[in-house]
């Protein structure tokens, strides 16, 4: 056995060497072959040497085997590699016209299709307080399921917690439900009518809603004190100088500054666990209290030196403006549980509130773990290095933290050569940072982070890009909608989508969504992954129907995203027969659940 091992060896080294002149050297070859012929003979006996070695290594290779294999046991020697079977494509099923080569081509055509044929309600997540499903006792709902309640309705808005839900109906009235509402009947019912609301937010105990008019309303979460709560008496009409007389059917307060300009309303509302913002259309800023079990305390209220001993006479829950941001025209406003961002016209960004993860920023100041006034974040810090001119395009807040888009402009390489750019990249990047707490994935930067010193970009959903084949041209994915809920996140990404195959269509023309992912915290199975894994990247969640579609089509067992409805005017029902609407899809991501609606 040792003499064939050193048979081998040497065989294999006599190998190495023949062969070693032949690797990289075929430049030297052809300098030879041109200036001198006494190399020829030399390039023939190497190969003679390398063709003996092979012939060699063969011969010991065929008398060491048997005594190798004979060492092996015979159970190793049993043990064979199993058969390599190739495996085809099943044939796909025969289409009976172009929209069924369509959905049988492409999950997210299907997708699309069914969003405009059954519009509704998917939730998914926590079902302690039955917000998901009132008949069931599950105490988790780990796939997306519909609120049979909404089948076939547009919402205008919707906003889901643990213990309760609320929804505005698409001729504007409100809609409660879960255990939070009624521990009798936590059926979906209808409590405010005829005000025409067009956004819902909630706060811990109450319902903060705002009507087109501009009227804010506070409205208590529990059917119980909506019943035994003073009501007010029911406005005058247009046409009438006196009030009718009537009570309202449900007790309910009523947010709305009373110090408003001539002309000027409220046109958004931001509510946290405690406080709400309110955001007027001359871009003033105002808070109110928006909870009955305590006062504003950690300075959300923008407002230095308020409290509840120090507040001014009237209603507990009056609206204050907020004077430290008077002359910055306000665009946009966000709250967290106890923070609260604001984004001007301009692109400046203001916080002010609960600072303990960082939220806010920026690191807490001698030791504050809250500030009570309104500071500006520094966005141009972020691109400092980098030489980009950022501006803040929109905000986003939640639980704990903060994320807010930038779009940065890149400077062209034809520009600063001075020579005629030709095809290039879009001069402007779109990013996502992110601050706050994530020891639950919710920053979405891959790492487990307890506590934020500074805003971190969101690598995931930053600098991205597409090829545009109707403008020939790389494009810029930006973020068309951000929801945060107290532990987790959702991003409708604004990527390009098609919604317009008709008749005149090819039957390879398919129409496809945006895109949209989850992040944050799983403990409930809010991310709709199906498992209770918490996620710190966004990530894919497959079909709002569980792929039931896919399977009907042939695809059973393959692995596809889901898409959302982009806005499009469209018929509803089966075919497209029925009436003319215009909808989306939207995401709510609220108290441990999550939620996907058509909204109108």
């Amino acid at each position: 056995m040792n003499s064939s091992q050193g048979a081998l060896g040497r065989a294999a080294r006599i190998r190495c060497l023949a062969q070693r002149p032949a690797v990289g050297t075929h430049g030297r070859w052809a300098r030879y072959a041109s200036n001198s012929s006494q190399r020829a003979p030399r390039r023939r006996g190497g190969r003679v040497v390398g063709l003996a070695a092979v012939f060699a290594a063969a011969a010991a290779g065929s008398y060491c085997y048997p005594k190798l294999k004979a060492q092996v046991s015979p159970e190793a020697q049993a043990t064979e590699p199993a058969k390599v079977e190739l495996a085809f494509e099943k044939p796909r099923q025969q289409p009976v016209s172009k929209e069924d080569n369509r959905d049988l081509i492409s999950s997210q055509h299907l997708q699309v299709k069914n969003s405009w044929e059954h519009p509704g309600v998917y939730a998914w997540g926590s079902n302690t307080g039955k917000v998901i499903d009132p008949n069931s006792n599950e105490k988790y709902v780990k796939l997306p399921r519909r609120i049979s309640f909404f089948n076939d309705q547009l919402l205008r808005d919707l906003k889901l917690t643990q213990g309760f839900g609320v929804a505005i109906t698409e001729n504007g009235d409100l809609v409660q439900w879960g255990l939070g509402f009624s521990k009798t009947d936590p059926k979906p019912a209808m409590t405010l009518k005829g005000k025409d609301l067009i956004k819902v937010d909630v706060s811990a105990d109450r319902v903060i809603a705002l009507s087109r008019k501009g009227v804010v309303y506070s409205i208590p979460s529990s059917r119980d004190d909506q019943e035994d709560g003073a009501k007010q008496d029911q406005q005058k009409s247009s046409w009438s100088l006196w009030s009718s007389g009537d009570k309202e059917s449900i007790s309910f307060r009523t947010l709305t500054p009373t110090n408003l300009d001539r002309g000027e309303k409220v046109t958004d509302i931001s509510s946290g666990l405690e406080h709400c913002l309110l955001l007027s259309s001359k871009g003033r800023v105002f808070s109110a209290a928006s909870s009955v079990t305590s006062f504003p305390s950690k300075g959300q209220m923008g407002i230095p030196g308020l409290g509840w001993e120090t507040r001014p006479r009237g209603p507990y829950d009056q609206a204050h403006e907020i004077l430290t941001l008077k002359g910055f025209e306000a665009d946009k406003i966000a709250t967290g549980d106890y923070h609260s961002v604001v984004l001007d016209k301009i692109g400046r960004v203001f916080s002010f509130g609960d600072n303990t993860f960082g939220q806010l920023g920026f690191e807490t100041e001698g030791g504050l773990p809250y500030m009570s006034a309104p500071a500006m974040v520094s966005i141009n810090k972020l691109y400092s290095s980098s030489g980009l001119v950022p501006k803040v395009t929109s905000i986003a807040a939640g639980g704990t933290n903060t994320f807010f888009t930038v779009d940065a402009k890149v400077p062209s390489a034809g520009e600063a050569s001075g020579a005629a750019p030709a095809r290039r990249m879009p001069q402007t990047v779109s990013d996502l940072w992110a601050c706050g707490q994530g020891v639950s994935g919710t920053l979405g930067t891959g790492r487990w982070t307890h506590v934020s010193l500074a805003p971190t970009k969101v690598k995931a959903l930053s600098s991205l890009f597409e090829f545009d084949e109707k403008t020939n041209k790389m494009t810029p994915i930006k973020l068309k909608a951000l929801s945060i809920g107290s532990t987790h996140c959702s991003a409708i990404m604004d990527n390009v989508t098609e919604t317009k195959t008709s008749k005149r269509s090819t039957e390879n023309e398919t129409n496809w969504g945006a895109d949209v992912m989850f992040w944050g915290g799983n403990e409930h199975y809010q991310l709709g992954t199906g498992k209770r894994t918490n996620m710190n990247v966004p990530t894919y969640i497959g079909p709002l129907d569980g792929g039931e579609g896919d399977a009907d089509k042939g695809r059973e067992g393959e692995t596809h995203r889901l898409c959302l409805a982009p806005r499009q005017t469209t018929r509803l029902g089966k075919g497209g027969k029925g009436r003319k609407v215009t909808l989306e899809q939207k995401v709510e991501c609220g108290r441990f659940v999550t939620g996907v609606y058509s909204s109108a």
